[in-house]
């Protein structure tokens, strides 16, 4: 009994050190060779949007997998609220008063933006208008590695006539991405994008599941080459489409959660959705999840899932005020634009299939500017201390050591479209600090205890304000930036009256417009958006 005994401990321990020795070799093997990239960018997607990060509404298996399968960022936050600036700093590893991207491609600044009739009291600053040529970016150093660079789906970083396509910077390939920032010929075929090839055949196909094809398509082209395929969905972008039967089942699955009498509450500025029940843009969003899941299963075919990083993240939060209105963060104040978690705390999500004992979840926070030398890392290229001048690799939080205490960073001297106001903001361990450009006042919040961000404890912590203030502007200075001037005839009673014909007038418009949406015969046109492939 004692030699059986002995001889199942032996077999036991022979079968560990075998097991480690697998482990190890496959570690080693991973470290000959050149490690695959695919980087997924979805536009406007919510921290809360998705089931793995709390949601009960929306569906999006396939994304939750590549989640729970990686590493989950808890505190990943996007560099701005809107999305060019965050995604020049996705490119450059830059905060965005340094690139000087700090609003959105298109959007007007000074008398222009005036006389919008916006009735602000500052007149937002001039800003560079596209990925400036000198800026070494990501793509870039991974093609001088040897590595082939390919872009599909939203760019809003420049275009043929700033010489600031994708292929201007780094990208060897450019699959529909342009100067605009939304889907020009929405959601459904034919697309309307001079960059993205239409098919007869692809009449009535999403754009998500286009921009996937055509990843897999170079994938499939290049599978025996080292590569990094950034796709960059529109979607969840307005204008928000999506098809009969998805709208259907989320619907249906809104009444049976229970549809709440009313679905707005006013913010500052504009309303804000309080509830994720919107059947249409939860369809979009499985439309998503359905186009990552196609590549994925491309890489699993071609047996280069072992070998591929997989980053997911959005460029900014949710839209929970302006353009449709779209959805709710949760415990998350505010949404894109807005200067509060809801604008900035985004999904941030890194697989790396040889890091077995990987930390599953992370709560330092971190920043998109940290992605490019966290995939230099991965990928055993040197770091670009040059180049990625705020961010650093992330490589060390995902083996369970630790990096050095930093804090974060946001410039906004502008107004959003969804109710954010002109403010820059610093993030220093728990506290986070925003300060308004309109009146210089200082908010200031405990993240850690207050995730929601409605207890603003600067009155009683006026020595840390002042020492985060001045850290802030000191940075500011430092970067030269451009601020936001007083529009010297500002018209106060105008803007008040703004304000509340937006509680008197467009609050009930959107109460109206969400009631019909979720009513059971409610149809947006006669294809649902060109999504019905009649002939």
């Amino acid at each position: 009994m004692n030699i059986n005994r002995n001889f199942i401990q032996l077999s036991s321990t022979v079968l560990i050190m075998v097991f480690v020795l697998v482990r190890a070799n496959a570690q080693q093997t991973n470290t000959t060779q050149k490690p695959n990239v695919l980087f997924i960018v979805v536009d406007d997607l919510g921290y809360a949007d998705l089931s793995v990060m709390g949601s009960n509404y929306y569906e999006t298996p396939i994304i939750d997998n590549i989640a729970k399968s990686g590493c989950i960022f808890t505190n990943g936050y996007a560099a701005s609220a809107v999305c060019s600036p965050a995604r020049a700093s996705l490119m450059t590893g830059q905060f965005t008063a340094r690139h000087g991207i700090t609003q959105y491609e298109g959007a007007k600044t000074g008398q222009d933006w005036k006389n919008l009739n916006r009735h602000t009291k500052l007149l937002p600053p001039e800003f560079k208008l596209h990925l400036d040529s000198s800026a070494i970016t990501l793509p870039e150093v991974f093609k001088e590695q040897g590595y082939l660079t390919f872009f599909a789906g939203k760019w809003h970083l420049g275009g043929k006539e700033q010489n600031s396509l994708p292929t201007n910077h780094g990208f060897d390939i450019n699959q529909g991405g342009n100067e605009h920032g939304g889907p020009v010929g929405g959601f459904f075929s034919p697309f309307n994008n001079p960059n993205l090839e239409n098919k007869p055949e692809e009449k009535g196909m999403n754009l998500s599941m286009k921009l996937a094809n055509e990843t897999s398509k170079f994938i499939r082209a290049n599978k025996d080459s080292s590569f990094l395929a950034y796709l960059s969905f529109y979607a969840v972008h307005a204008p928000i489409q999506t098809t009969k039967e998805k709208w259907t089942k989320y619907r249906n699955k809104a009444e049976k959660m229970g549809i709440h009498q009313t679905g707005f509450e006013m913010e500052r500025i504009l309303p804000v959705r309080k509830y994720q029940d919107n059947p249409v843009y939860a369809g979009l969003i499985e439309q998503v999840d359905e186009a990552v899941g196609s590549v994925i299963k491309t890489l699993k075919d071609l047996k280069l899932d072992k070998n591929t990083i997989i980053i997911f993240t959005s460029d900014n939060g949710g839209v929970t005020s302006g353009d449709n209105y779209s959805t709710n963060q949760l415990s998350l104040r505010g949404g894109k634009g807005y200067q509060w978690e809801g604008g900035i705390r985004v999904p941030y999500f890194i697989y790396v299939p040889w890091l077995y004992n990987a930390e599953k979840n992370i709560d330092v926070p971190v920043s998109g500017v940290d992605l490019f030398p966290t995939l230099l890392e991965l990928s055993g290229i040197p770091l670009q201390p040059q180049a990625h001048l705020d961010g650093v690799s992330l490589v060390p939080l995902l083996k369970g050591g630790n990096i050095e205490p930093r804090p974060l960073y946001w410039h906004y001297p502008h107004y959003g479209n969804q109710g954010g106001e002109p403010s820059s903001i610093i993030r220093k361990g728990e506290w986070k600090l925003i300060y308004y450009w309109e009146d210089h006042h200082a908010e200031l919040y405990n993240i850690e205890k207050d995730i929601n961000e409605r207890d603003d404890v600067a009155n009683s912590n006026e020595n840390l304000v002042l020492e985060m203030k001045n850290e802030l502007l000191q940075w500011l200075d430092s970067m030269d930036t451009h601020y936001a001037v007083i529009d010297p005839n500002w018209d106060e009673a105008a803007f008040k009256k703004k304000l509340d014909d937006n509680k008197t007038l467009l609050l009930p418009k959107l109460e109206a417009q969400r009631k019909e949406m979720l009513s059971p015969d409610w149809k947006p046109n006669s294809n649902w958006w060109g999504s019905q492939n009649e002939n």
